[in-house]
């Protein structure tokens, strides 16, 4: 078998496994490597097998601080999750979390989330086996969401944009970390107003501070942004909040008669183009974040 007949049988192999749990595109040949696109979890990488003089690399081209990245890289590296190495982490006596849902999909909001935690009430979530809501299924979302409520008791802030508004905002921030920045930051301050806790940990989805840490009236703050923190029980509670608030969206839409996809896909494509040929582009734009890739793949909308 030759070199680059070995880098196609590599790829092939990973693209058949890789397709059973993540959206894949079609295998691609460029002038040194084979490659395709796997994308979950609101994230997306390229798994390319090069074939050269010196035999055949494979590469994982992506954000190395996503689940996604860790998840595939497992299955082609047969490597143990990073994320397990710590499953107990310290958690502070009180804190404030925070994570979003729906980042990297085309179709509905853009939801941020924030819980707090004392002692207490950090102790019955994790009893609940409360945990990263990628990790669980809608219909546990929906009843893990209910039963963190009534632990909770009105201790959280959830940030619905939905689609227009969020349009809206994108189009006149420009930069979807910086649009996460101000969302985070106001989640944060309103559930600090009725806490009064000054310990916050962020699901980190940029390399910068928060707007909220240059604010002089939240001085006070110690704000924690790492990868990968839903391992905080706070940050996971807010993930399934968020998350659930994500999709009420869809259930909505689909009692109006519309049945839409979660996701990025080829799929979503699908939906996105047949609803623009058959409702026009402003019904369109009330459902999905202009700004995706997808907008210009259909119709060149």
């Amino acid at each position: 078998m030759s070199i680059k007949s070995d880098a196609k049988t590599k790829i092939e192999s990973f693209h058949s496994i890789l397709k059973n749990g993540f959206s894949v595109s079609t295998i691609s040949e460029k002038n040194y490597n084979y490659e395709f696109t796997a994308s979950g979890n609101g994230d997306s990488l390229k798994v390319q097998v090069y074939f050269g003089k010196k035999g055949v690399k494979v590469v994982l081209q992506g954000n190395t601080d996503t689940r996604l990245y860790n998840e595939i890289y497992n299955i082609i590296f047969d490597q143990p999750l990073l994320e397990f190495s710590n499953p107990e982490p310290d958690e502070p006596n009180e804190y404030i979390g925070t994570d979003e849902s729906g980042k990297g999909d085309y179709f509905g909001p853009l939801v941020v989330g924030a819980v707090y935690l004392n002692k207490s009430t950090r102790a019955k979530l994790v009893q609940l086996g409360v945990r990263d809501s990628k990790e669980l299924s809608d219909t546990q979302i929906f009843h893990m969401a209910k039963k963190i409520l009534k632990v909770i008791d009105g201790n959280y802030k959830i940030i619905a944009v939905n689609p227009p508004e969020y349009n809206v905002l994108y189009e006149k921030e420009k930069n979807l970390n910086t649009l996460l920045s101000k969302l985070h930051s106001k989640v944060i301050a309103e559930l600090h107003k009725v806490t009064e806790c000054n310990n916050v940990i962020v699901d980190r989805f940029s390399k910068t501070d928060l707007l909220i840490s240059s604010d002089p009236s939240f001085g006070n703050l110690k704000i924690i942004q790492i990868p990968k923190a839903e391992k905080y029980t706070a940050v996971a509670a807010a993930s399934i909040l968020a998350r659930n608030a994500f999709n009420e969206w869809f259930e909505k839409k689909e009692h109006e008669g519309l049945s839409l996809q979660k996701g990025a896909s080829s799929l979503v494509e699908n939906i996105a183009s047949e609803i623009l040929e058959s409702h026009g582009s402003e019904v369109l734009s009330e459902l999905v974040k202009l700004h995706f890739k997808t907008t210009k793949k259909i119709n060149n909308f």
